[in-house]
């Protein structure tokens, strides 16, 4: 699995040599934000699980984040940000305002967003604005609650399927010798 992910991950000497980081060097360059063994690509992709539902191009900082706070594999936090997308990002924002509105009790359901008129853009963008104001609650309870489940499902993938294939490669090993 190392192997396999190894292939993906710029090298640590590489980044370590590289003159634009050495100012960050006590914390950017730490050699467990580098090292890749089950723990930190689990808490790597958990965090960047979590992350990848922050708006904007916000995701990769706080996936950083959180890599530098809790030691995790840097590189694959930043990979894993990269499930959402503007194919993804829309289903998902909905499954979150579902789980929002379930849990808050808000809502009687998703209300369609107003319709855009190019001859009104300024009344269409205050429509738009109040519309995405309306889903605050529900919407940001759904997204907290997503992102902690998607996380921690992750986490326990990513454990899972790291032990899978140890198993596996103890069982080849031992019916080659």
């Amino acid at each position: 699995m190392r192997r396999f992910l190894r292939k993906w991950l710029p090298d640590h000497q590489i980044i370590h040599g590289n003159r634009w980081l050495r100012p960050f060097e006590n914390s950017l360059l730490h050699p467990r934000l580098w090292h890749l063994n089950r723990h930190s690509a689990a808490g790597a992709v958990a965090a960047g699980l979590f992350c990848g539902l922050i708006p904007g191009p916000f995701q990769m900082i706080g996936a950083a984040i959180l890599a530098l706070i809790f030691r995790f594999n840097l590189p694959l936090a930043l990979f894993t940000t990269l499930y959402t997308n503007p194919f993804t990002i829309v289903p998902l924002y909905l499954v979150a305002y579902q789980i929002g509105r379930v849990a808050t009790g808000e809502g009687a359901g998703f209300v369609e967003p107003p319709e855009f008129a190019l001859g009104a853009p300024l009344a269409s963008l205050e429509a738009m604005l109040n519309w995405m104001l309306g889903l605050g609650k529900p919407l940001g309870v759904g997204l907290i609650l997503l992102a902690l489940g998607l996380a921690a499902i992750g986490y326990v993938a990513t454990h899972l399927a790291w032990r899978y294939h140890l198993v596996c490669a103890w069982r080849r090993r031992r019916f080659r010798s």
